[in-house]
């Protein structure tokens, strides 16, 4: 599915792009926080938190040093396979590792632009894919765009965008209160709410 916001994050630097990817990766860890909750895996859990909190801090302390090969090398252990499970719960939580591993390589290798329209895309992917398995049938790009949970997805995208663009430069206030705001509000993008 196109989502038109993509030709617009040309226009941003590369922090903003960071930031953009951290956001959509706070807010799909719910989902592969529920799936370890089923699973009874709550080291990984753990290991998913503690990658993304240090992506946060590269964002918002100056100098941090971080060794983000080692990071990407945890979150590979924890990837769940697709064939291990029968329940659609482990799509929303590959694509939550599979988001995470993104911003890690855009970190590693400076390609952010790139990046932020694959997480972009994992993230309205996980949607399409709900409504798709609740519908029990493939669905046209016309029908998911006239979902509710399409066009909230598509909104909250275009939101993060639009806080980030009026900035000059980089504002940690800004990064910290996008991440806190994601965080208080809990929901992923496909609902799950986790009780802290």
């Amino acid at each position: 599915m196109r989502n038109p916001i993509h030709k617009r994050l040309e226009n941003l630097e590369s922090w903003q792009h960071l930031t953009f990817m951290a956001c959509l990766c706070e807010r799909m860890a719910p989902n592969f926080a529920l799936f370890c909750q089923m699973t009874e895996q709550e080291q990984a859990e753990k290991t998913y938190h503690n990658i993304l909190n240090l992506v946060w801090e590269f964002l918002t302390v100056k100098g941090a040093k971080i060794n983000f090969e080692n990071q990407l090398e945890k979150l590979e252990e924890i990837i769940p396979d697709v064939n291990d499970y029968d329940f659609f719960g482990v799509v929303p939580a590959l694509d939550a590792c599979e988001a995470l591993g993104e911003l890690l390589h855009a970190i590693i290798a400076g390609e952010t632009l790139e990046k932020a329209i694959q997480i972009s895309q994992i993230s309205l992917g996980t949607v399409c894919s709900l409504l798709e398995t609740q519908e029990n049938r493939d669905l046209s790009e016309s029908e998911l765009k006239s979902r509710e949970e399409i066009e909230e997805e598509l909104d909250l995208q275009w939101q993060i965008y639009r806080l980030l663009k009026d900035c000059e430069k980089r504002d940690v206030d800004l990064i910290l209160s996008l991440r806190n705001e994601i965080k208080q509000e809990g929901i992923s993008n496909i609902g799950i709410k986790i009780e802290q």
